[in-house]
């Protein structure tokens, strides 16, 4: 054993000891009860099923990052002082909002992390836990190589037990984030062929987890029959024993809403050997349960106790919700009633860090997708995505397709073995989430592989039989006979306003739509003329319209939610401009149609598909069939504060959407100075929203508005910060030209370009401000325009204790 010589060995023998005596002197080292450290900047305790909550210490501070790997940079000895102090999640090269390239992080990199195990947590288990990687991780510690991890998408663990010591320790992880045989990743045309860029570092959190020498590694909670009288929960009970103890141990189960305790089983286990063991309990008699659903997201804590009688030794939490999930050849069922899935497509990928935002950052893209675009559903596209997304989208009720990661290749047998290791760790991950609805086992587009497919099928069923399989198909395999999962899902680009007729011999579900129709000839960018902005936003609502014409839809999934990095066809300036929010997150005027979603009497909204300018482009203003999206009744249309016209919702082209767009004829307002709009939205008589516009740009000024008000000094913690030219009431003014300039005072850094090109942005742009590791006190942000001032925010950075001691 490396560094502490009987480290390990010494407590199983305690252990043991203690379970003859009793189970009394068990108490000096049970971590039962012993508080939890989680990162500062979480929004939201993570309730992963992946590895047993005990007490789990956060590592994602006082990093040293190396650059590029050098012989000798993972031994202990190695002289580390000029590396660069960083927090994770980070990635390995710096980038821009745009222009990636590939080449910078095609190396194999190092970080190293000095740290001692905090004296209480001698005598148990320690775990490495590692929530992602991109793309192959090799763990040093104390010059001890732990097993090598390939995939960047999932987590890992790694035992240090028997590695560790009490002080001194030097973790160094060699990161080779090159184009390699490991999924998504391995086709031939390199770093460039899937459809979207993948930057490395270590791209979400790192812990420190420590357990007693036997404790509950995994619970699977499955809710049966939730919808009857009858209804349970079969729990599955994963224990993980280092050394055998010399009698039965007890599992107990309490399922809890709240502080409410709603049911209790308890079963003792006999472990004859070292090794793992299942148990199996059941929480019968549940009564009335609040159903987990979109608009009411309710979630149970379930409590798993592990005791060598009479002491408890461990504790697992788990969280679930109740609810019945069906796909059906009529459409989607939640909880009985049929509802027409209506979302969009996410990538991960933020401008500047890639993959590596924080928890925060992750949770308000579940926020953006279910609150400002009402969407109930979202398509991970095309891996699993963090724990801290997943989290907000069981919280916000926003249904999940989780895919394994791939596009469009499939490689040898190494390379799908791989893959069918990534489907069992997504599945183990995540399969008490009720957000996730679908498991997509099979590689975004790729060809018919009828072999490899079935072992992904198996994988998905076998360690969870209680959600159905799919994967997205496209082009000539919409008639495929070797298609072998649950739900038929298909991305059509066959058109705009219609899509393929559903197949006939599975439930039916639009998994892509729209992107940039049509192909190699347009984008959609804010620099863009107006009428192919526009055009996003009537393609979007021609196709929800269309699918919910057909009760053989389940829904779409459109593409996509956010604009993201590729350098696949179609692209400019190595970006994908298809989604109906930009990559900094603002929407665009393609997310009209979403924005309007909603019943007026939680948000009305008016929402037009244009912008109320007068130039260049648009010399005439929006034309004579300008899109107003909204949830209102009528609207009354004025310019200048006269009337001008009386709209409704166009029910005879958009008959099958919940609340259709109106088209307005703004054609020849401007024949001799543009007017001022205002847009009046009435239900039934009263009126519930209005929304001006100016045509006079002298009154123009930049807005600068920040997502938080606050953030924790641990050096990861970031919020957005987003500048944007508008009108004297804050309506959008597209194509500002000039430069911003950024100004930051205060315990924070600036993520992003600085100063920044906003005529090429269209008039809106965005950074992160990140906080400074033990960083307190107020950070100012200014943004400098030359034209249109220059606002400034104020954020207050927390200070938080020490990471942890050592």
């Amino acid at each position: 054993m490396t560094g502490n010589p009987g480290f390990a060995q010494l407590d199983r023998r305690r252990f043991l000891e203690a379970t003859l005596a009793g189970g009394g002197a068990l108490a000096g080292w049970s971590l039962l009860g012993g508080a939890e450290t989680r990162p500062a900047s979480a929004a939201s305790t993570s309730y992963q099923t992946y590895g047993g909550a005990a007490r789990i210490l956060s590592m994602n501070r006082n990093w040293l990052f190396g650059g590029r790997l050098t012989p000798g940079s993972t031994s202990p000895g190695f002289d580390d002082t000029q590396f660069a102090r960083v927090a994770v999640p980070h990635t390995v090269v710096d980038l821009s909002w745009r222009r990636w390239e590939s080449s910078p992080w095609e190396e194999v990199f190092v970080y190293r992390r000095h740290f001692d195990v905090p004296p209480d947590l001698l005598g148990h288990r320690l775990f490495l836990d590692f929530e992602a990687v991109n793309v192959v991780a090799t763990p040093y510690l104390n010059g001890s190589e732990l097993e090598r991890h390939s995939g960047g998408y999932l987590p890992f663990s790694r035992e240090i037990t028997d590695h560790v010591k009490q002080r001194g320790n030097v973790l160094a992880l060699a990161v080779d984030s090159r184009w390699l045989q490991v999924p998504p990743s391995g086709d031939p045309a390199g770093a460039p062929s899937p459809d979207f860029l993948q930057p490395g570092g270590v791209v979400r959190p790192v812990t420190l987890r420590a357990v007693p020498q036997i404790f509950v590694k995994d619970v699977f909670a499955k809710p049966v029959n939730v919808l009857d009288a009858d209804r349970r929960v079969d729990v599955i009970c994963t224990i993980d024993a280092a050394v055998a103890p010399a009698r039965p141990v007890r599992v107990d189960v309490t399922l809890r809403q709240g502080s409410r305790v709603v049911a209790r089983d308890s079963t003792a286990v006999e472990i004859a050997r070292p090794g793992e063991a299942t148990v199996h309990l059941t929480l019968p008699d549940l009564g009335t349960i609040a159903l987990w659903d979109v608009d009411a997201p309710h979630l149970h804590d379930v409590e798993t106790v592990l005791s060598i009688p009479p002491q408890p030794v461990h504790e697992h939490r788990a969280r679930l919700g109740f609810r019945d999930a069906r796909f059906e050849m009529d459409g989607f069922f939640l909880n009985g009633r049929r509802l027409p899935l209506f979302g969009l497509n996410r990538h991960e990928l933020h401008p500047y860090s890639g993959f590596a935002m924080p928890a925060r950052v992750q949770r308000r893209d579940a926020e953006i997708l279910r609150h400002e675009l009402n969407c109930i559903m979202v398509r991970c596209s095309h891996y699993p995505q963090s724990a801290a997304f997943l989290d907000a989208c069981d919280e916000l009720g926003l249904l999940v397709w989780e895919e394994m990661p791939g596009w469009h290749f499939i490689g040898d047998q190494a390379w799908q073995d791989l893959a069918l290791r990534d489907v069992e760790q997504m599945v183990l991950r995540d399969r008490n989430r009720p957000s996730v609805v679908v498991w997509g086992v099979r590689i975004n587009e790729s060809v018919d592989d009828p072999a490899f497919y079935a072992r992904t099928e198996q994988a998905a069923k076998t360690y969870d039989g209680t959600r159905p399989t799919s994967g997205a198909v496209n082009g000539p395999r919409y008639l495929s006979e070797n298609f072998q999962h649950d739900v038929f899902g298909f991305n059509d680009y066959s058109g705009t306003a219609t899509l393929r007729p559903p197949r006939e011999d599975r439930p039916y579900l639009v998994t892509e739509a729209v992107g940039q129709w049509p192909r190699f000839q347009q984008f959609y960018r804010r620099t863009d003329p107006p009428d192919v902005q526009q055009q996003q936003a009537l393609y979007h609502a021609e196709v929800h319209n269309h699918a919910n014409s057909n009760d053989r839809y389940c829904g779409v999934l459109a593409w996509a939610a956010f604009d993201y990095s590729s350098a696949r066809s179609n692209t400019y300036d190595r970006l994908k401009w298809s989604g109906v929010v930009d990559v900094f997150r603002v929407p665009k005027p393609g997310a009209a149609i979403y924005q309007a979603q909603v019943d007026p009497a939680t948000r009305p909204v008016i929402q037009p598909a244009f912008f109320w300018h007068f130039g260049d482009l648009m010399p005439e203003g929006p034309g004579a069939e300008a899109l107003v999206a909204s949830n209102c009744d009528r609207l009354e249309v004025l310019l200048d504060g006269r009337h001008h016209a009386t709209v409704v919702p166009d029910r005879d082209r958009f008959p099958h959407l919940r609340y259709p767009p109106s088209l307005l004829d703004l054609g020849g307002v401007a024949a001799e100075r543009p007017p001022e709009l205002r847009i009046d939205g009435y239900v039934g008589d009263r009126r519930v929203v209005s929304r001006s516009f100016s045509a006079d740009q002298t009154r123009d000024r930049l807005l600068l508005v920040a997502d938080d008000d606050n953030l924790a000094g641990d050096g990861s913690d970031a919020t957005r910060v987003v500048f944007r030219a508008v009108d004297r009431y804050g309506a959008p003014r597209p194509y500002a030209g000039g430069t911003v300039t950024l100004r930051l005072t205060g315990p924070a850094d600036l993520i992003g370009d600085n100063p920044f090109p906003f005529a090429d942005a269209g008039g809106v742009g965005a950074v992160w401000v990140r906080s400074v590791d033990g960083g307190a006190g107020r950070v100012c942000v200014t943004a400098t325009h030359p034209d249109l001032g220059s606002p400034s925010i104020t954020i207050l950075v927390r200070g938080v204790a020490p990471e942890w001691e050592g």
